[in-house]
């Protein structure tokens, strides 16, 4: 027995980890298999044991113990059998145990050849915890931040990275975040404050960090200061590809069309496989009316790509949104006939057509697109053309005939026909389709909820009510129709009604915590109820991400009870400023006349 203490008092983590391995560590278990097996007195000359003799020996502090051994063998023969979840989640417990990084680092690696998302994000984060500096867990950590929409702990994660001398790749977040509406001015803010800090400037990949921020500026309108960084980035890595990409963006929205085509000519010699570089310099082209040129210049583009059809698709698209069909419809042609033709060429054909007047040759093209992506935008344009040509049997012939072939798009397309019918200013009609379709589907959500919201716009709030709880009956979870539902019961302020609003705004945050809209019903409710300052909170967190009038009329009429009248007035100015129709500012300024900016 004393070789059991002995093996175990002086076998060394980074030994188990280092030397692996299973052959290693298997020695080691015949070794004290054999040992917990020794002979008895009659096979051997120490006699019986009538008691542990290691009862009272000190703790092992050095080492693996029996257990750790055990958990650590267990987590290595998983893996070598592909019980990758086994293995990590062996792993993980030793880390929890032992402060070893490379634990927790073996453990992140077997979730991830075995797809675990929990335990992926479980052995990053106390590979985080125990090896502060390490690149790969914030990097891992970042991305799920990203999939879960939690955009501002996926950039703290980069940040992480970034002070720690690592690349955070902080421009294809900024990319990202401004294509999917993300938190733009509470980015900006944390990029801000990182770059203030004062060894900021000195990191390896502090232009990276520079040019993320001015994306994200350019975004929210502040040319000025994105134009700013743009230039501390060209002087510091003027053979950055993505710098004169923003240069030629930020170029175009303040336009500077010589100096937008000057820097997709200068990121196009840096990239030439770039695909964006060459869609700026052609636009660039047209819109300085240089169409030939262009033309000449897309057939070489097309010809040193061999005739890449995303590319061409792209410059007809292109050549087609600044008003030049003709050239669009040339790029298009060559596809005609050929097996498997983009459903997008199609869609392009049939709004150049349409531009050329050609109404019953354009509804041809448009009902080729067939199930996908373009399918509705297709469909809603061609009856939206009807429309604009008085023909309205026609639109809603067609969109029933649609129907019919479609069945995967069968909501869809009524609610479409409902819409097209309201345009129309035939509401009548447009109530009755509803009704009878959801007569022949009574659980469809959708429609229910599409008739809940015609019947609120109506006043009739019980017709509504009724539609969204048979929306719940189906589907229990739906954060759409509990937050129409609760913020409907919360701003008729019915005393006797607001806990059960309150209940049902409650079960939209479960269902949906990101969402603003139900953080603005949550704040709203927590004002009817009294509760400043909370409501205060809810609402200021949805204002960041979704300043429009409603939210800014609430915000700053919780401020104005709090008696910050002048920072509600900065709210109300600021969504004034952006549009000329703000009804909801208006009542709210006539009620509290005090606050007009």
């Amino acid at each position: 027995m004393r070789l059991r203490s002995t093996l175990l008092g002086t076998t060394s983590m980074g030994s188990i980890l280092r030397g692996s391995t299973l052959l290693s560590m298997t020695a080691a278990a015949l070794m004290l298999s054999a040992c917990q097996s020794a002979p008895s007195s009659q096979d051997g000359p120490l006699g019986p044991w009538t008691d542990d003799p290691m009862r009272n020996a000190p703790p092992i502090t050095r080492g693996l113990d029996a257990a750790g051994l055990s958990a650590l063998l267990g987590a290595e023969l998983a893996g070598q059998r592909g019980d990758y979840r086994y293995a990590s989640q062996g792993y993980l417990d030793a880390a929890q145990r032992y402060q070893e990084p490379a634990l927790a680092e073996r453990a992140t690696f077997a979730a991830r050849f075995g797809n675990e998302a929990a335990l992926i994000e479980a052995s990053a984060l106390r590979w985080r915890e125990l090896a502060p500096q390490a690149e790969t867990p914030n990097r891992l950590l970042a991305a799920f931040s990203l999939q879960r929409g939690d955009w501002l702990d996926s950039l703290t994660q980069r940040l992480s990275i970034v002070e720690a001398g690592g690349h955070g790749d902080l421009t294809a977040f900024a990319e990202i975040a401004v294509a999917e509406n993300a938190p733009l001015t509470l980015i900006a803010q944390q990029l801000r404050d990182h770059l203030a800090q004062p060894n900021a400037a000195q990191l390896e990949h502090h232009s990276d960090v520079v040019l993320a921020t001015a994306l994200i500026e350019a975004a929210l309108g502040d040319t000025a200061s994105a134009q700013q960084r743009l230039d501390q980035v060209e002087a510091l890595e003027p053979e950055l590809a993505a710098l004169w990409l923003a240069k030629a963006q930020l170029a175009f929205e303040t336009g500077n069309l010589k100096a937008a085509q000057q820097a997709a000519e200068q990121g196009l010699s840096l990239a030439p496989d770039d695909v964006r570089f060459i869609l700026l310099l052609a636009q660039a082209e047209i819109r300085l009316s240089n169409i030939s040129a262009a033309e000449v210049q897309t057939d070489a583009l097309l010809e040193s790509h061999g005739g890449n059809q995303e590319l061409r698709l792209a410059l007809a698209q292109l050549y087609l949104e600044e008003g030049h069909p003709a050239p669009a419809q040339r790029l298009l042609q060559p596809l005609i006939g050929q097996p498997d033709v983009p459903n997008v060429a199609y869609y392009l054909l049939g709004a150049i057509t349409q531009a050329q007047g050609d109404i019953d040759n354009a509804l041809l093209y448009y009902r080729q697109v067939s199930e996908g992506d373009e399918f509705m935008p297709a469909r809603a344009t061609a009856a939206q053309m009807l429309l604009e040509e008085d023909r309205l049997l026609d639109a809603r012939a067609f969109l029933r005939i649609e129907r019919m072939r479609s069945e995967r798009y069968f909501t869809e397309l009524v609610m479409l026909e409902v819409q097209l019918l309201d345009e129309a200013n035939q509401r009548e009609d447009a109530a009755a389709l509803l009704d009878r379709e959801i007569t022949r589907t009574p659980d469809d959500e959708a429609l229910l909820y599409m008739r809940a919201m015609r019947r609120w716009e109506a006043g009739d709030i019980t017709g509504m009510e009724n539609d969204l709880r048979q929306v719940l009956v189906t589907e229990p979870k739906n954060a759409e129709a509990l937050n129409a539902l609760g913020y409907t019961l919360v701003d008729l302020n019915l005393p006797d009604r607001l806990e059960e609003a309150f209940a049902l705004i409650e079960r939209a945050y479960e269902a949906d915590p990101s969402n603003p809209a139900v953080l603005d019903s949550m704040g709203w409710a927590y004002y009817r109820l009294g509760n400043l300052e909370e409501a205060l909170s809810w609402l200021e967190s949805a204002y960041a991400q979704l300043p429009d009038q409603e939210v800014a009329a609430h915000l700053a009429e919780v401020l104005q009870a709090l008696g910050r009248d002048e920072e509600a007035r900065r709210v109300l100015q600021h969504i004034m400023q952006r549009t000329d129709r703000h009804p909801l500012i208006d009542q709210l300024l006539e009620r509290h006349p005090a606050l007009t900016p």
